[in-house]
């Protein structure tokens, strides 16, 4: 069982701050901004990949809800999912990172190398 479904089976604790039927958002142990929640489907998906269209719909009024939830819907946030290992995926299940308040920056590319790859 992967981390994030024992997140969901409640087998590792987590600062859970939203949750309906279908998905959880939980702080991330390890933020890149002051707000920095993942949101997951509550069944295991791999990555964004393997997403049906309907669980997508769905998830995006979460995501709309965590961020009114958080209060940065007004401020602006950012929404990102990670795609396998060259997409940086540490974690094998769907997750939306939603990142806010403050003024982010656009820098993470930088230890990309990307030579050979066009």
């Amino acid at each position: 069982m992967c981390l994030f479904c024992k997140i969901v089976n409640r087998e590792i604790p987590s600062n859970i701050i939203l949750e309906d039927e279908n998905f959880v958002a939980f702080h991330d142990i390890n933020p890149k901004a002051p707000v920095h929640i993942l949101a997951i489907p509550k069944i295991h998906v791999d990555s964004f990949d393997a997403v049906s269209p309907e669980m997508m719909a769905k998830m995006t009024t979460f995501i709309h809800d965590v961020a009114k939830e958080v209060n940065i819907q007004k401020s602006g946030y950012r929404v990102i999912t990670n795609i396998g290992e060259n997409g940086g995926q540490e974690v094998g299940h769907l997750h939306f990172h939603i990142l806010g308040g403050a003024r982010l920056k656009w820098g993470h590319f930088s230890d990309a190398d990307p030579q050979g790859h066009f």
